[in-house]
Order: structure tokens, then C-alpha cells, then sequence
């Protein structure tokens, strides 16, 4: 019997022995985050390190965040009563909206993203983004909202110099509000714009073993010009691209600590930065500016241990400029002045700066204030209800699950200030009305 037993397990080795020796294609388990305290990176999700390759012609990862936001707005924000700062005007409190509350849920911020790892070429690693959200311009409702791009460039990088081509974030303006909601500043003093077609070179320039400047020059999409063939309103076409740059000092003195909602670890950073495009106004016999130049500061004020961890650490963000005919990334109230036949840049400024605390890894308290005011207002003669000034305060607080899952708790207080008030029987030249909303917003994340 043990005889036969043993014949019979010989048989069946034998029989298995061709498909052992197989090519067997070995698979490696991705290295998946921490599933409970302590969160093991510096950020969640998208922005942190949990990519895991996906194989397609080249390196492929996807990624992106499910988020819903709810938001209980004290006036009527419309429909994008979501977005908080990106509020071109608060209704003013004598309007029918600034006297009704409204409360809204929406999902549409939410985000998928491919990026990819190509060949080599010249020595530069080349790569790709494309970036899209749902808040594009034609859903109904919340419910049916459509997709947007936001980004979607190609890059190749070599050890300090940087090509991009694509759709990239706007080259001015650098400073981004850590807000929850979806707004992120853009119209209190913080101008932004992630989707402007563009071609730039970023240099790096080492100074020493601490301190380097960073370049960029850039040629962008005219984002100003309406290209509206009626010219109407004083909407203009014929645009010259606009020429944009940065030049910035970036010390590894002070250490890193926590910027934009604490996903990336930042130095000290401080320099300037500028645009600069020109465009034909209908009706007009000459050209107009369009142009814009600011300053800009990230200060690490407790920095990280080691680089990666968040606990007690804190930062500091600031900007400040000047800007004329630049109203579509809200760095201006409106584009032109004047009468037609005689129109002139409409010019303003804005202010912000904000304070991020991390007294733990994973409990993120962010501070901040920001404002974008109308610079000469007797310019802004026969404009009815201006804006004088649009500013926010805004505090939030941030907790981290799990690397996927954030919560996120926020409070606004928006206003605005206008002038040459309407009543009905025209412009009431000097006379000035407000509008203010108080904002209180949830949101939940689940980054992949």
C-alpha cells in the first residue's frame, strides 16, 4: 500500500511538472497606506504617495477624490451657492436673495485625473496630466451636472529646467486660499485660473547649498479677451497672448512646512510676479493693457521634524497686487471703464494671507483673510452697483481618517461693497450698498 501511495504521488508531480515550469508572472501586492492612526503620510489620496501604477503604452496612474460639500448660505447664492469664494458679488441685503437663507448639497467638485510616465528624450523625463471636475457649464441642476477640463499638459523635465505645454495653472498669481469650499479665493483677493492654455519654461538656478531661485516665462492664452465677434459692451477680440513670469527665492533655511490644505511641504519661498497682454476694444481707436504684478511669500513658521511628518508644524502664505482688465480670474472687479468710443482698463488690487496650523498629523486648522478692492473709483463713473471691495475671513478644520478619508468643517463671512447703487430710477453717483453672507460647509472626501 505505502508502495502504491508513493507511485501515485510520483504520478501526479511528473504530470504537474510542466505546467510548474512555467513562466509563472509574479504580482506584487500594492503598498496600500495606513488603515488607522497614525496617518502614515504627509497627505491624503491624490496629492499624497498611494499611487500604484496602472500598465498602459507607458506608466499610467489614475487617481482623483469623491467630495461632497454642504453648505447653509444666510442669503441666496443661486445656484452655485456651493462655491463660497467664488462669488463674483454678494446680493446686496435689501434684494430679495439677501433676504431668503439657503442650504445646498453638491458632489460636483469632485475630481478624476490620468497622469502618465513616458520615455525618455534628451535627458528630460517626460510626463502628462489630464485633469477634469464636474462643474462645466452645462448641467441643469447639481444632480446632472458635465465634466470640465482643468488641466490636460505634457512636460519634460530635466535636472533644473522644466518645458510645459498644455492647459496649466495660470503663471499669475501663485497664492491659492486653503478653503473648502470650491471658490479657493479666486474673487477676494486670491486670482487663480487652473485652465489657461500656455506654453513656459521654469528654470532653477542654485545659489548655494540653501538657496535657489526658481524662473518661469511663459506665454498664455489672452483669458481677457471675449472673442466675441459683436464687440459689444466693449468685448474685444484680437488679442495679443499674454506674457507672464515668476521670479522667486526659494531657502531651504527655515525647513518645510504644510501649504495648500496640507498636501504639500513647502520652504520658504518669496519673489514677484507679473503679466502682461494688449487686445483691440470694439469701438475704440487705440489698443488697451491688460497687465498685472503682485508679491509672493510662503514662510515656514514651525517646520516639520523631518520633512514629512505634520505634527506641530505651521506656515504662513501671503500675496498682494495690482492688476488692470483681468476680471475673468477675478483679479479685477470688472474689465473696461468708461464710455464707449473711450474705454479705459478697469484697475484693482487685492490683499490676502493665511495661517495653517497642524498640532497633529492628521488635525489641520487653516486661517485667513482675503480682499480684492476697485483702485480709483471716480473711474468707475456710469458703471451701475460696482464693486467697491469683495473680502472673505474664513477658518476651517481638517481631520484625516485614513489616507482616503478627510472631513472637513468650514466658516466664511463674505461681503460686499457697491457703489453707484440703483434704486429703479438710475445710478445714485456716490451713494453705496452691501451685501454679506455668513457660510457654514461640510465636506467629506474619499481620495483614490
Amino acid at each position: 500500500m505505502k508502495k502504491k501511495g508513493l507511485t501515485a504521488a510520483v504520478s501526479i508531480l511528473l504530470l504537474a511538472a510542466p505546467a510548474m515550469a512555467e513562466e509563472v508572472p509574479q504580482v506584487t501586492a500594492p503598498a496600500y497606506n495606513c488603515d488607522f492612526q497614525p496617518n502614515c503620510e504627509v497627505a491624503p489620496g491624490i496629492y499624497g504617495k498611494m499611487a500604484s501604477p496602472v500598465y498602459s503604452k507607458f506608466n499610467l496612474t489614475i487617481g482623483g477624490y469623491v467630495k461632497l460639500d454642504y453648505a447653509y448660505n444666510s442669503v441666496n447664492l443661486g445656484s452655485n451657492g456651493a462655491l463660497g469664494t467664488l462669488q463674483r458679488g454678494i446680493p446686496k441685503s435689501s434684494s430679495p436673495a439677501g433676504q431668503q437663507d439657503q442650504s445646498i448639497f453638491t458632489a460636483r467638485s469632485s475630481r478624476i485625473w490620468l497622469k502618465v510616465a513616458g520615455p525618455t528624450f534628451l535627458g528630460a523625463k517626460t510626463n502628462a496630466i489630464i485633469e477634469t471636475d464636474f462643474y462645466g457649464s452645462g448641467g441643469s441642476s447639481n444632480e446632472t451636472s458635465t465634466m470640465r477640463l482643468r488641466l490636460a499638459n505634457a512636460s519634460l523635465d530635466w535636472a533644473n529646467t522644466q518645458l510645459v505645454l498644455g492647459q496649466a495653472y495660470d503663471i499669475f498669481g501663485p497664492a491659492t486660499a486653503s478653503t473648502v469650499d470650491f471658490g479657493q479665493g479666486a474673487m477676494t483677493g486670491v486670482p487663480n485660473n487652473p485652465r489657461v492654455p500656455q506654453i513656459r519654461v521654469t528654470q532653477r538656478v542654485k545659489l548655494n547649498e540653501n538657496n535657489s531661485l526658481r524662473l518661469i516665462l511663459g506665454v498664455q492664452n489672452p483669458v481677457q479677451n471675449s472673442n466675441l465677434q459683436s464687440g459689444a459692451n466693449g468685448d474685444s477680440w484680437g488679442a495679443e497672448v499674454n506674457v507672464a513670469g515668476q521670479a522667486m527665492l526659494i531657502s531651504k533655511l527655515l525647513g518645510v512646512a504644510p501649504g495648500y490644505y496640507g498636501m504639500s511641504m513647502n520652504s520658504l519661498t518669496a519673489g514677484f510676479f507679473g503679466l502682461y497682454g494688449n487686445q483691440d476694444v470694439a469701438g475704440d481707436s487705440d489698443s488697451m493693457d491688460s497687465w498685472g504684478y503682485g508679491f509672493y511669500t510662503f514662510v515656514p513658521l514651525l517646520s516639520s521634524k523631518d520633512g514629512r511628518n505634520r505634527a506641530m508644524t505651521a506656515s504662513f502664505e501671503g500675496q498682494a497686487y495690482m492688476a488692470a482688465n483681468m476680471s475673468t480670474i477675478g483679479a479685477t472687479a470688472i474689465g473696461v471703464v468708461g464710455p464707449a468710443g473711450d474705454r479705459s482698463a478697469a484697475k484693482g488690487y487685492g490683499l490676502f494671507g493665511q495661517l495653517i496650523f497642524y498640532p497633529t498629523q492628521d488635525l489641520g486648522i487653516t486661517a485667513g483673510y482675503g480682499r480684492r478692492n476697485a483702485y480709483n473709483y471716480s473711474s468707475y463713473n456710469g458703471v451701475s452697483n460696482f464693486e467697491k471691495s469683495n473680502s472673505v475671513i474664513y477658518a476651517n478644520v481638517t481631520y484625516d481618517l485614513n489616507a482616503a478619508v478627510r472631513f472637513a468643517a468650514e466658516y466664511q463671512n463674505i461681503n460686499t461693497q457697491y457703489g453707484n447703487v440703483t434704486n429703479g430710477t438710475g445710478n445714485l453717483a456716490g451713494l453705496a450698498d452691501s451685501g454679506t453672507v455668513n457660510i457654514g460647509r461640510f465636506a467629506a472626501y474619499y481620495f483614490f
